[in-house]
């Protein structure tokens, strides 16, 4: 189940590691979308493909995971490796918090420029592609999980012929989506749409504002279970500061504690309230298991 993860970095010892600033890539999207699919078995989740774990910690060695993230997340059994493998490989719980979210609060995407920051698996930039969003970015820390999981999630989810992005009625777990499909109705407009980035969250702000492509900032900016290290937290403020539109809006969900690293909702809403940069307001609270929230967030001076 995806929802295994529910408690994130729970037993993971507090990082006293310098930060490090893993430099930003921009991954393209190979034109062979069948090898971006090759040796993936995919699974459904609230009617979306994502790729099964199990299989791609079997598969991927050598230049398939050249930062060696899923031997060490296996042989450690951790999933978190400070500075060096950030848990995108799984998805967590306030995932499926936020998607739940978006349907009860009728989220808007249509038109939207929207990332997906601290995306792993892509599931919320996929929702929101979904949703009929103008332009989509991913963004995790690890190379790795932007080509073995993000990429092949969303080509999964944008290559289903015969319906409308997200739609399907007719998928079986574990079966995955033609890999050569005759007509891959929209697959070209709705990969057109997307980019990938991997790296720590400062360079790849820098790399898309000193990019020669034309780039504007997002409308919205989606990210789960992304704030469970403080040590974090003044990056995640600065980018979420350099990359939000002065109208736009951060969807946030997280755990209101991580234990043993000692992140969470309300650590990261003082740390705002300091900068004075932002408002924030608590739109959702789940009571089940350990308590999670829905943050909010926009410019103080927004509309």
């Amino acid at each position: 189940s995806p929802k295994s993860g529910a408690n994130k970095h729970q037993d993971e010892a507090p990082s006293k590691t310098k930060l490090c600033l893993k430099a930003a890539k921009e991954h393209n999207i190979p034109k062979d979308l069948s090898k971006v699919l090759e040796n993936k078995v995919m699974e459904t989740v609230l009617d979306l493909y994502y790729v099964k774990l199990s299989v791609v910690e079997m598969t991927c060695s050598g230049d398939a995971d050249s930062e060696g993230i899923v031997s060490k997340s296996v042989s450690s059994h951790s999933d978190l490796i400070p500075g060096v493998y950030e848990g995108g490989l799984k998805i967590w719980e306030c995932t499926f918090d936020l998607m739940d979210y978006f349907s009860e609060a009728e989220i808007q995407f249509a038109n939207k420029t929207v990332l997906d920051l601290g995306c792993g698996a892509g599931l919320l930039g996929i929702a929101a592609l979904r949703g009929e969003a103008e332009r989509v970015h991913f963004q995790d820390y690890n190379s790795t999980v932007i080509e073995e999981i993000t990429l092949p999630n969303v080509v999964a989810n944008c290559i289903k012929a015969g319906s409308r992005m997200g739609s399907g009625k007719d998928r079986k777990a574990s079966k995955p989506p033609s890999k050569r499909p005759k007509k891959a109705e929209g697959s070209p407009d709705v990969l057109n749409k997307c980019r990938f980035f991997s790296g720590e969250w400062s360079q790849v702000s820098q790399l898309l504002l000193s990019s020669n492509k034309p780039f504007s900032k997002y409308d919205t900016i989606l990210t789960s279970e992304t704030i469970y290290n403080p040590d974090y937290y003044s990056a995640l403020h600065d980018t979420l500061a350099q990359l939000l539109d002065k109208n736009g809006r951060v969807y946030l969900a997280s755990k209101v504690h991580y234990f043993g690293v000692g992140g969470g909702i309300y650590l990261f809403e003082k740390f705002i309230e300091e900068k004075n940069v932002f408002r924030t307001s608590i739109v959702k609270t789940i009571d089940q298991g350990l308590q999670r929230c829905i943050m909010e967030i926009a410019f103080k001076d927004s509309c």
